[in-house]
């Protein structure tokens, strides 16, 4: 069973407006609510291609019932920590430019971690567990790093989107998958990362470091895989970019999709780069449809990597 952990979800909550009066009435063209979270956005991706997951993570309050009722119209399971303050909600607000207002999430407790740790401690070498995102303020420095040994622990492997030290201090671990971008994967070499070429020199190195398979996205110039066996540069299909929100992630739900029917890397990486531009050309998530429509489009080749 695959898992995925949004340890500070929110309810996005999308506002269209011709334009923005500050200190004056407003009047919204249209607005929209949705589960916010990368993990749940991973879960949501990952139903739509008939893959089953269970969102964990922590909610509280009438904005935690929102998205644990929004999941479970979508089929999708979850078993969530509930906690005393409510989820957060996070503004997006459209005109011809997008401004984001995000709130900074409820308190976690000791007691609402260690009931997270205990549902980590159920997996096993059967499951897979995806971590993404941020750590709330209210929560050690080391939670990625504690949760994840626990993964290595019980035996199952596990996936990281995160970046900085959030990464870095993983990969001792042995993560099945890390995806950085190549700014995240520039910053943690103190690089600037431009071509494919290079991100796959850099990418070479976090597969030294412990990491078993590499994805870094390098938006409209491709993307590229890289492992101990093999590395392969992407590219992506063409098209209009309506929001990258929700890109990368739909990158790692691809990717776990077709590997669980394939066992292939390079049709899984193919599939991963096809999801995430069906995503950024869509407002929303991207749809099976839409990711089979671009998949053609998405020509890998193998590169002979450095020894």
């Amino acid at each position: 069973m695959i898992y995925t952990l949004t340890l500070n979800p929110s309810v996005d909550y999308i506002v269209e407006l011709e334009q923005i009066n500050v200190g004056a009435l407003n009047r919204t063209i249209n607005d929209t609510k949705f589960p916010g979270g990368k993990g749940i956005n991973v879960s949501r991706v990952l139903k739509g291609m008939g893959i089953n997951s269970q969102a964990l993570g922590f909610i509280g309050g009438f904005t935690g019932q929102f998205i644990e009722d929004y999941l479970q119209n979508e089929n999708i399971a979850s078993q969530f920590v509930r906690v005393n303050e409510d989820t957060r909600i996070n503004i997006k607000l459209k005109t011809d430019r997008e401004t984001e207002i995000n709130a900074k999430g409820p308190l976690i407790t000791n007691e609402d971690y260690q009931a997270l740790k205990n549902k980590v401690r159920q997996l096993s070498s059967q499951d897979l567990l995806v971590l993404a995102g941020s750590i709330p303020a209210t929560m050690p420095e080391s939670t990625y790093e504690d949760l994840v040994d626990i993964c290595s622990a019980n035996g199952a492997r596990f996936v990281v989107d995160a970046e900085g030290n959030l990464l870095k201090n993983v990969l001792k671990f042995r993560p099945f998958i890390i995806k950085p971008n190549h700014h995240e994967l520039g910053d943690l070499f103190e690089a600037t990362i431009e071509t494919c070429e290079q991100a796959i020199h850099y990418g070479q190195k976090l597969v030294e470091m412990g990491a078993e398979n590499v994805i870094v996205s390098l938006a409209a110039k491709g993307a590229v895989f890289i492992n101990e066996n093999v590395a392969y540069i992407a590219e992506v299909p063409k098209g209009d970019v309506k929001s990258s929100v929700g890109a990368g992630d739909s990158m790692v739900a691809g990717f776990l999709a077709k590997y669980e029917t394939t066992n292939n890397f390079k049709e899984a990486f193919q599939y991963s780069v096809a999801s995430g531009s069906a995503t950024a050309f869509s407002i929303g998530l991207c749809t099976p449809e839409k990711v089979a429509e671009l998949l053609p489009q998405v020509v890998i080749k193998e590169f002979l990597k450095e020894r």
